[in-house]
């Protein structure tokens, strides 16, 4: 499994939050806690908002710890949104293009988790990416074939309801050919606005991922980033958090139910406050 990291705020220098934490991304990248797979080395990728509207991108094959280039971009950025991500390749080879975050016009995701026989379906799921989109696949992952899934389904109007049917269509093809593995998602999107945080999956074990208010916003994380992990709050099972600058608001989330999206009451007030 990979790791990823989210944040959404006051503009931070991004070295403070990926590198200097005590159990950062870039520390979880060689040893993370909460995975089976404790070394995540098999790429890395950041991608950030800054005065323009489409965000900056970058990825790479080579491990965060080792990567002198994406160390030396956290300590000259400075965003108020942004997410990294180390990848543990399950679906498709060791390659940048099939690094996260991956990023179409003005919106970035990424993916911990899997399609179940992913290698079974492949050319199944590549067909649900309609024309329009199919020229932005430049990978071989399953990830990216959600995204681009999505964006076929009214990401840029309604991204919940287009990562539902993404996820549904993805569902119908593992039934169509009698595949039993579960589809696990945890994922974040991101538009340079407003951020959607995904936890999710069609069995009863879905990847981690956490939030946390800071002192000007709101981080998210496939783990602690502090050997206290009582200061984070797991992402309850089966929802998705809204956050923008005036509120957070978890809904549940089941693309394997009838009503995918009813909310949840009662999330953090300090959480609103934070990110306000």
């Amino acid at each position: 499994m990979c790791r990823l990291f989210a944040y959404s705020g006051e503009p931070v220098w991004l070295d403070t939050l990926l590198i200097e934490p005590e159990a950062s991304l870039v520390s979880q990248s060689m040893a993370a806690r909460e995975a089976k797979t404790v070394v995540n080395g098999d790429g890395c990728g950041l991608g950030w908002y800054g005065e323009r509207e489409r965000p900056g991108l970058y990825r790479d094959t080579l491990p965060a710890w080792s990567d002198a280039n994406l160390a030396g971009l956290c300590h000259q950025i400075r965003s108020g949104a942004f997410m990294a991500h180390v990848r543990s390749a399950t679906a498709g080879e060791v390659s940048r293009a099939n690094c996260h975050p991956f990023a179409l016009g003005r919106h970035l995701f990424m993916h911990n988790g899997q399609i179940g026989g992913y290698d079974r379906l492949r050319r199944r799921i590549d067909s649900l990416i309609p024309d329009e989109f199919y020229g932005h696949r430049h990978g071989t992952g399953d990830s990216e074939a959600i995204f681009l899934i999505a964006a076929g389904q009214g990401l840029e109007t309604d991204p919940v309801w287009a990562i539902d049917r993404a996820l549904r269509l993805c569902l119908s093809a593992m039934t169509d050919m009698g595949i039993a593995d579960p589809l696990r998602f945890s994922a974040v999107l991101m538009d340079g606005e407003t951020t959607h945080a995904f936890r999710w999956s069609s069995d009863a074990r879905p990847p981690t991922l956490y939030w946390r208010a800071l002192e000007g916003g709101i981080a998210f994380s496939s783990e602690p980033c502090s050997l206290d992990a009582s200061l984070w709050t797991p992402l309850a099972p089966n929802s998705f958090v809204r956050l923008d600058s005036s509120s957070m608001i978890a809904s549940r989330f089941d693309p394997a139910s009838q009503n995918p999206c009813e909310t949840v009451s009662g999330i953090a007030s300090e959480a609103t406050r934070s990110a306000a």
